[in-house]
């Protein structure tokens, strides 16, 4: 018997959280264990970008948080070298991260970690990890492209209760 759409979405959905999860605990002790960093240090170096200066509120965002929550794990990124906290010179009231040298090898560390202990993904051929590759891309973008429209809706409501 076929499943309905809505059959199959849950049970994608639940296996990319699944590996998702699983893949974060497998990394997570290894980033621990080698590398010296908490699972919040890791995934707040992980959002980072390293070319360019990030808004501690849009650190805060991708991490699901408060900003004022995220201030204690950036305090200790800030405290073992691997960020700095700069102004941004267009506002002055907004403080950015910034991945130091120290930062980026940490990155460069935990890539090879990802690119060579990686089993669910080694499991599949070089043909499967291309085609999961595009589809996950194409997923995220519409993840994206979904959140901004709803920060608009948001906005524009806000707007109108002005």
């Amino acid at each position: 018997m076929a499943r309905t759409e809505k059959e199959q979405l849950a049970g994608i959905a639940q296996q990319v959280m699944d590996v998702s999860m699983w893949m974060a605990r497998h990394y997570n002790m290894r980033f621990a264990n080698e590398l010296g960093l908490t699972d919040t240090q890791a995934r707040s170096l992980l959002q980072l970008d390293p070319d360019r200066p990030v808004p501690t509120r849009a650190l805060a965002s991708m991490l699901g948080c408060d900003p004022s929550n995220v201030t204690p794990f950036v305090d200790r990124l800030e405290k073992a070298g691997l960020v700095e906290r700069q102004i941004d010179p267009h506002d002055r009231r907004v403080k950015t991260l910034v991945v130091t040298a120290a930062g980026r090898k940490k990155l460069a560390q935990m890539d090879d970690i990802r690119g060579t202990d990686s089993p669910p993904l080694q499991a599949l051929t070089e043909t499967e990890r291309d085609t999961l590759e595009k589809l996950l891309g194409k997923a995220w973008t519409a993840a994206k492209d979904y959140e901004a429209e709803m920060c608009a809706q948001v906005q524009a409501r806000t707007r109108a209760k002005m």
